[in-house]
């Protein structure tokens, strides 16, 4: 099975850069992106939609099917929760050790990386005992980082640069 992962588009926090949990829209930027993605696989076919039930990116999702009403979403894609990070500059964390596997730090009330994953990693686990040939995700860049874990392995804990940029797709085999 292929499995296509997408990003949402820019947000307003995406920009501010600050931590979110907030369920926000697309910017301008973030629809154009996603426009822009719908052109560049519009001769893709997918089985199924599933997307993280946040507006960010549903509405993506939404573009990218062309308004199709059966995507499904999933509260397993959501994004990383962040607790009271949410709206705070990224600075105020060191984002390698946020984004480290193996670390024990903890930044407030923040789901622990280990737990992100593992629920993640049940959806793909779920995912690979269906009859797809091919699937889009949408998603978040947490989310991009768990799938790069389950399917490279944790390797040396650090996911700090392996999440996708807004709108940007990476194809896996399932």
């Amino acid at each position: 099975m292929k499995v296509y992962i997408v990003r949402h588009g820019q947000v307003q926090y995406n920009v501010l850069g600050q931590y979110n949990t907030a369920d926000e829209d697309l910017t301008e930027l973030g629809l154009q992106q996603a426009e822009e993605l719908k052109d560049r696989i519009k001769n893709l076919y997918f089985d199924i939609v599933i997307s993280s039930p946040l507006l960010r990116a549903t509405h993506t999702a939404y573009i990218l099917t062309n308004y199709d009403n059966s995507i499904i979403t999933d509260e397993r894609l959501r994004e990383r929760s962040c607790g009271i990070l949410s709206g705070q500059p990224l600075e105020v964390t060191n984002r390698e050790e946020y984004w480290n596997y193996n670390s024990s730090i903890q930044y407030g009330i923040n789901e622990n990386i280990q737990d992100f994953f593992k629920r993640v990693f049940d959806f793909l686990d779920e995912l690979k005992t269906k009859d797809y040939k091919s699937v889009l995700i949408v998603a978040h860049s947490g989310v991009s980082k768990a799938f790069s874990g389950y399917f490279y392995g944790i390797q040396d804990g650090k996911f700090l640069n392996r999440g996708l940029k807004n709108c940007e797709i990476k194809e896996y085999e399932l």
